[in-house]
């Protein structure tokens, strides 16, 4: 998975989605990441993540947010780091993650069709 999107052509602004089709790679890419954040514990993961003081939060951080068991996180965890979306980095017996910036540009990139679309009332 490449986690970054096809360079922009001079002078476009608009949502790859209006542009033009999406290449069958980077649609693969991109549906593993819409995927990932299908469940809401996954949603509410990433969210719990990326605003959480200093960009990264340690699995210690994140689970009493939850109602679940650790390794369910773990595996929820597991899934959106596959996905591209988070990263981790291992730091004595704790696992830290911090969001991919480029991954989620990506999303919001391909749905921001406002600059090149009317917004029907």
């Amino acid at each position: 998975m490449s986690n970054q999107a096809p360079p922009p052509v001079d002078g476009e602004c608009c949502s790859p989605l209006t542009r033009e089709p999406l290449t069958v790679d980077w649609a693969g890419d991109l549906a593993r990441m819409f995927k990932a954040l299908g469940d809401p514990v996954r949603l509410r993961l990433l969210s719990l993540v990326a605003s959480h003081a200093g960009g990264e939060a340690c699995v210690c951080d994140i689970s009493p947010a939850f109602d679940l068991s650790q390794p369910t996180i773990s595996h929820h965890l597991k899934v959106l780091r596959e996905a591209g979306l988070l990263d981790c980095e291992r730091r004595g017996t704790w696992v830290y993650y911090s969001v991919i910036p480029a991954a989620l540009q990506q999303l919001s990139a391909v749905l921001n069709a406002a600059e090149s679309t009317e917004v029907m009332a």
